[in-house]
């Protein structure tokens, strides 16, 4: 299970990493990752499952499967990174292993974009 303190929850944080943030997308999902540096220095992570992945079975079962496999890979966050994983409507038909693989994916491309973009910004 994902620890209350490192779930995103207010609109505006979800906005942020959308929009500000680096974009990596897979079959089943995307991920969109930011810093927020005046934030508290551990990684959030939100989760959007919109109704294109199916009816409400399908999506807690895919936010339920998301969670777990993003409890695991907190480590791979940048310390200040906040992080929102969309579910595209192909994980409504995807394993636990096949969706974990790609956030595996999805969250090492967007940290190394996210990397990218410091280093030049700097």
């Amino acid at each position: 299970m994902l620890p209350a303190a490192h779930r995103l929850r207010r609109s505006v944080d979800f906005e942020r990493a959308v929009r500000r943030g680096v974009r990596a997308g897979r079959s089943t999902v995307v991920v969109h990752l930011s810093e927020d540096l005046e934030g508290d220095a551990r990684p959030q992570v939100g989760f959007v499952v919109s109704k294109a992945v199916g009816n409400a079975v399908h999506r807690n079962l895919v936010k339920r499967r998301l969670r777990a496999a993003t409890a695991a890979r907190l480590n791979m966050l940048p310390e200040h990174g906040r992080a929102v994983v969309r579910a595209l409507p192909a994980s409504a038909a995807a394993t636990f292993d096949a969706l974990s693989d790609d956030l595996d994916r999805g969250l090492d491309r967007a940290v190394r974009r996210l990397h990218e973009r410091a280093g030049v910004d700097r």
